[in-house]
């Protein structure tokens, strides 16, 4: 086992002034029973802690690496940045050039505001959805999680269900009485809260592929179902694209369905793994924004040129590589790796992948929300994840949580991963 004790020192000292010892819950490690690593340094595909060990990641920095850690455009990009200033409060270039290539990217971006984080973005679409049809209520699905807030904390995935806590303490009632959940792929219990209450739903907010319960597909029809209905009643549709924008095609999610949200939440990529979220969508809805319109939102570091020189190099990286097509390359490789050792070992657990993210879920059957999630073998699991970790692979610390592989993980790492696969699933269900 690797020698984790300035870690272990680290965390111990961390617990003394943060909370937790984290400042996010799922870095804790509590989903495993255990405790976290702390990070030295990153390059390439691959993370050094502080007890000198290094890793094969796939966490990826829950998304943002996708040219790997530290690339080099993106390290040259921020280093010219920062010599011109690290934030300003006034306009600047880089704000415009990240707008333009969201709007060529994105099907649905007709004008897009830059924010911090991707919780900013989703907390600032949802306010302008009910600027914009004068109503209240929204719909979300259950195991979407779209960041901390108060209105969106309700039957939320990722760090609150590792947890066993869906909803936070903290959240009025009266909030959550405006937030209406209903489970992913149930197309008659939508149709049926439409029908009930879809002259008072200001938006429909999802992730159209949940990232943050898994990795989970929509059925056939499901996100088309959901334009129709949204169009049918006025009702905002919102998809945030958090995760799956600019990491499973140029457009995100909407440019390989066909299907155009009215809004759409960003962040992770377009930041080059510096804090960075954006919004976008219809200019009628858009420009409803202060200050040309009545609903206001305000951010002093909102388009931070370090964030935004760095998303903007990391993206031309993309482009200029074929990055796109490469990663679901490097994908098809991991996933046929990962299923040749299930078929070795007899086992049918379910392995969702899409492009760059992956999900192994404990179980065999079918996944088709987050209930199903909750009836994996979290034990397996913890074993798994250990089993990995101790033999120099980072997946993520929690069944909740998708995987993402970058253009820096090669033949080699592969290689390797699909070797420590195999034996950390020999541990995991012997």
């Amino acid at each position: 086992m690797p020698d984790r004790s300035l870690s272990s020192k680290l965390f111990n000292a961390a617990k003394e002034v943060i909370p937790g010892g984290v400042n996010s819950p799922v870095r804790a490690f509590r989903n495993v029973q255990g405790d976290p690593f702390f990070v030295q340094r990153a390059r390439g595909c691959r993370i050094w802690d502080v007890d000198g060990n290094e890793m094969i990641d796939y966490v990826g920095t829950w998304g943002p690496a996708i040219l790997g850690h530290a690339p080099t455009a993106v390290i040259d990009a921020v280093t010219q940045a920062a010599k011109e200033g690290v934030s300003f409060g006034i306009p600047n270039r880089h704000e415009v050039e990240m707008a333009r290539m969201i709007r060529d990217y994105v099907p649905s971006v007709e004008k897009v505001r830059m924010v911090n984080s991707g919780t900013e973005a989703t907390m600032s679409a949802i306010r302008l959805a009910r600027g914009f049809t004068g109503r209240d209520k929204i719909v979300k699905f259950e195991g979407c999680y779209h960041g901390h807030v108060d209105s969106l904390l309700v039957a939320a995935g990722s760090g609150a269900l590792t947890f066993g806590q869906p909803d936070s303490a903290g959240v009025p009632a009266d909030f959550a009485k405006l937030t209406i959940t209903v489970p992913f792929n149930r197309p008659e219990l939508i149709e049926e809260v439409f029908a009930a209450q879809g002259h008072e739903i200001a938006a429909l907010i999802l992730e159209p592929i949940p990232a943050n319960a898994g990795l989970i597909f929509p059925k056939p029809g499901f996100l088309q179902l959901l334009r129709d209905l949204t169009s049918k009643h006025g009702v905002v549709l919102i998809f945030d694209e958090v995760m799956t924008g600019f990491r499973l095609a140029k457009g995100g999610v909407q440019e390989l369905t066909g299907i155009t949200p009215d809004l759409t939440a960003m962040g992770k990529v377009i930041g080059g793994g510096l804090p960075v979220g954006a919004f976008g969508g219809k200019a009628e809805i858009m420009d409803q924004l202060a200050p040309l319109g009545p609903v206001y939102q305000a951010g002093t570091l909102s388009g931070n040129p370090l964030a935004l020189a760095a998303g903007l190099a990391q993206l031309r990286e993309m482009e200029r590589h074929d990055g796109w097509n490469r990663l679901d390359q490097i994908g098809l490789t991991f996933e046929n790796a990962v299923r040749d050792t299930l078929r070795e070992l007899g086992r049918d657990l379910i392995l969702n992948r899409i492009g760059s993210m992956f999900c192994l879920f404990f179980r065999e059957g079918v996944i088709d929300n987050v209930d199903d999630v909750k009836q994996c073998d979290f034990e397996a699991f913890r074993k798994f994840f250990w089993a990995a970790l101790d033999r120099g692979v980072y997946f993520a610390p929690s069944q909740y949580e998708a995987g993402f592989i970058s253009l820096a993980h090669g033949e080699g790492d592969l290689a390797k991963t699909a070797e420590v696969t195999c034996e950390a699933l020999k541990i995991a269900l012997a």
